[in-house]
């Protein structure tokens, strides 16, 4: 070993000193110090304590970050938006990354992010702008309100326009922060600002709520009866009329006098002969999917979609906000049968009276169940159409941003949180009740033309009586109009409809004779979906329902895949134009409905091809 000059002949005892020059030593020490220095912007004090205060304490083991969403809802409500010091704190105590707590919030339309000491007004208008509140004047409501509201000197609200807010029936329908505005005018929104009481749940009137017994009848009430917070059947009502026994019966094999015992073999064959599908709109055998998911290894879970974002939807708000109970009776057979272990159900947030009252019957349930309950968690969309797609409601309920996922593997084997689910439409559960009481015969007694079943049409536009309409499955849509809706409203005819909603594409008069159900549609290049029902007379157009739909998928589409993102946009824009350029369009139509991840960009070509095919006139 070769040494320096001057060390000691011993290479135990030898030392080597180094002399570096003052300015490098210090220049160490400052990038030490800058190193050592936590990156990023630091929580403050204060925001941390206001966002403990509304998410709780910090349980053994950390917050649950699936309960992200939920978090961010208690924030955003609480401070009128999510500051981004709010935003800090919340990631510090959750122990997750800023960027996944930022990416998440911006996502989702309803919540407003906000920068340092930015506000907003205390209160927003949001006026429907979907195609069944335009036909009923909503454009005119945007117009006015402003005008309306300055000459009032009011400049604490804003008014912007939202998409379907779930009141189609109830066209032009607002939303004054949460507070629905049914058969809104300028008149009727001012006063809805009016500072009045509080309203009460307790004080909503009681009725016992059977929906087997409005079969070929309206669900809905006439316009001039429409009440924002209806009579309902609370759940003492509910028990005192024979709820919760079959579900009761079924779990602990206990019978009152008269009553029979159904093993889980029986419901199940029940669900399947009775021929009930899937509502939300895929239109799966509901029977098949419970057997499919109980033959999954445990622990399995149930995932329950009340998201219904579709246009021209509103038949789940409907039976929900009269009886909540028929449903969580049906979720409760379905989880015995299937073997679940926690049950979560997703309500989007503008049914703000029906969450109330979800928690509310559900938290009574809980105090005094008839028998030992699964976990059931409900929580609150935040406003995405995207999240009635299954696995983006998933992925929404597991606090992400709700993006649908890649099939396979199918969520039946991994869903919610990595395990086997059961996802259900809300009204798919509603009817286990009755079908499995009155035997799966009752329910596929009903129909027409050849098709079985009872269809929940949500019927909206130029009728003269909309609402939800528990019709024969295979009812053509002239049928439906005549005999359930009082005919077309006077001085108009039937020009057009759209039999699924915005994703369902549109059909002429001349097809007014095609039975309405699953599989129908189709040869057509429709299909039913969520049973969606929009009419259009010789006053409108169909390619203005085509461009209010497009303009909608635009809005919402998530934005994970190019030909969804891009191809909306696209879409929309060509066909503002007076003259389509047809090659362009069926270009995009086709990259969409073949490489979009999910049925969002797959149906998006509808109304353009449907437009092409049966409107050609309105577009040359």
């Amino acid at each position: 070993m070769q040494r320096n000059p001057g060390t000691a002949a011993s290479s135990k005892t030898a030392t080597t000193t180094t002399t570096i020059p003052l300015g490098t030593v210090d220049d160490m020490r400052e990038r030490i110090r800058k190193k050592s220095k936590l990156k990023g912007r630091q929580p403050e004090g204060d925001a941390m304590e206001q966002v403990r205060e509304l998410i709780g304490e910090k349980p053994q083991g950390g917050y649950r970050r699936d309960l992200l969403i939920e978090f961010l809802h208690k924030v955003n409500d609480a401070h009128n938006g999510l500051r981004d010091r709010h935003l800090v704190a919340l990631a510090a105590l959750m122990n997750i990354p800023m960027a996944e707590v930022y990416e998440v919030a911006t996502f989702y339309h309803h919540f407003e992010i906000l920068r340092g000491d930015e506000s907003l007004p205390a209160v927003t208008i949001r006026v429907c702008d979907s195609l069944s509140c335009s036909l009923a004047g909503a454009g005119d409501l945007l117009e006015r309100l402003p005008q309306l509201l300055g000459l009032a000197g009011r400049d604490d609200v804003r008014v912007i326009a939202a998409p379907c807010i779930g009141r189609c029936e109830q066209a032009p329908a607002v939303a004054v922060n949460q507070q629905a505005v049914p058969l809104a005018t300028p008149e009727s929104v001012m006063q809805a600002l009016q500072p009045t009481p509080a309203r009460q749940e307790a004080l909503r009137d009681q009725t016992v709520f059977k929906p087997a017994e409005l079969a070929e009848q309206s669900v809905s009430p006439e316009l001039a009866a429409i009440d924002v917070l209806p009579a309902y059947t609370d759940y003492d009502t509910y028990r005192e009329h024979g709820g919760y026994r079959l579900a009761k019966a079924l779990v602990t094999g206990k019978v009152e006098a008269g009553e029979v015992i159904r093993e889980v073999e029986h419901v199940i064959k029940a669900m399947e002969d009775s021929g009930l599908r899937g509502l939300g709109g895929a239109g799966f055998p509901s029977g098949r999917k419970w057997r499919i998911v109980r033959d999954q290894p445990a622990p399995k879970l149930m995932a329950v979609n009340i998201d219904e974002g579709e246009p021209g939807t509103f038949k789940d708000r409907t039976y929900l906000e009269r009886d909540p109970h028929r449903f969580l009776e049906g979720l409760l057979v379905a989880a015995h049968c299937v073997g679940i272990d926690a049950c979560y159900i997703y309500l989007r947030d503008e049914y703000h009276d029906c969450r109330a009252l979800l928690e509310q019957e559900l938290a009574r349930l809980q105090a005094d169940p008839p028998y030992e309950l699964p976990l059931i968690e409900l929580r609150r969309g935040a406003g995405a159409y995207i999240c009635g797609e299954e696995s983006a409601m998933i992925e929404s309920i597991e606090g992400k941003r709700g993006e649908p996922r890649m099939r396979p593997p199918y969520i039946a084997q991994v869903g919610l949180f990595g395990r086997p689910t059961l996802e259900h439409n809300f009204e798919t559960l509603y009817w286990v009740r009755d079908i499995v009481e009155k035997g799966p015969e009752w329910f596929a007694g009903f129909g027409r033309h050849g098709r079985k079943g009872l269809r929940s049409f949500s019927v909206s536009g130029r009728v003269k009586f909309p609402g939800v309409k528990l019709a024969p499955a295979g009812i053509t849509i002239k049928e439906l109009i005549d005999e359930y809706c009082g005919g077309m409203l006077d001085g108009h005819e039937l020009y057009a409809y759209l039999p699924g909603g915005a994703s369902g594409g549109i059909l002429p008069a001349s097809l007014s004779d095609i039975p309405l159900d699953f599989d129908t549609l189709q040869p057509y290049g429709c299909f039913i979906g969520s049973a969606a029902v929009m009419v259009l007379s010789q006053h409108d157009k169909a390619r203005d329902a085509a461009l209010n739909v497009m303009r909608f998928f635009e809005h919402e589409s998530c934005g994970q895949c190019t030909p969804c993102r891009v191809g909306t946009g696209k879409s929309a824009a060509l066909m503002q134009d007076k003259v389509w350029d047809n090659a362009t369009l069926e270009d995009l139509a086709q990259v969409m409905g073949d490489a979009s991840i999910c049925g969002l960009g797959q149906a998006a070509p509808n109304p353009i091809r449907s437009i092409q095919k049966y409107f050609p006139h309105e577009i040359a």
